[in-house]
């Protein structure tokens, strides 16, 4: 690490709904709202973005997880109520921005998901590099049924994961994958039991002992 107080501060200044840890190189990164199912608002796209713009020092790579019984649900949709076209466009932008930094952004990221991996949070996972999936892990694309669209980038990047055809099903018919068919389509690269995936997540790296 090369400055401890730097990393400090980058962790410090992360809203609630965000928590950090380390595994020596590798930090963790948790979506802390587990009473809301980890369901993506404001401060936590803000959050992504300010963290992935700018990891802890000394951070080689990240693993992202979610606290409680889920991944994530997705969209917050109290942040959808009542708000203008000029508002939702801002909001999708903030999103694109944040995802943008997870995948094209300084270090490998690995998206260890289990519980609801639906909506928002497909769209999250997608922008990770490597996926890696608790045995209770699902997926689903229900934006239609609330009459919106997927607005994060999701409609790019998982078609790149399990192609045109399943996208385009998930989004209209609602269907939903469970762990091992989400692997066999190439929603995930692993699939291993329940409990596992951190320490599959933080042990698969192959990170050399200094950084060129």
């Amino acid at each position: 690490m090369r400055n401890s107080e730097n990393t400090a501060e980058a962790i410090h200044t992360l809203p609630d709904c965000l928590s950090v840890s380390r595994e020596g190189p590798v930090t963790l990164l948790r979506l802390s709202r587990p009473a809301k199912r980890n369901a993506l608002d404001r401060d936590m796209i803000a959050g992504l973005e300010a963290f992935f713009r700018s990891p802890p020092d000394g951070t080689r790579a990240v693993v992202l997880h979610g606290e409680g019984s889920n991944f994530s649900a997705g969209l917050d949709l109290s942040n959808v109520a009542e708000i203008s076209v000029a508002e939702g466009i801002s909001d999708s932008r903030a999103w694109h921005r944040a995802f943008e930094q997870i995948e094209y952004g300084q270090v490998p990221v690995v998206a260890v998901m289990h519980g609801a991996v639906i909506g928002g949070g497909l769209e999250l996972a997608a922008a990770a590099h490597i996926r890696v999936a608790e045995r209770s892990a699902y997926y689903a694309l229900p934006e239609g049924k609330h009459g919106i669209f997927v607005g994060g980038g999701g409609s790019v990047r998982i078609p790149r994961l399990i192609g045109t055809a399943r996208t385009m099903d998930m989004m209209l018919t609602g269907r939903t994958y469970g762990a091992e068919e989400g692997a066999a389509i190439g929603l995930s690269q692993y699939v291993v039991d329940e409990g596992q995936g951190l320490a599959q997540g933080c042990d698969g790296f192959m990170l050399p002992e200094t950084q060129p």
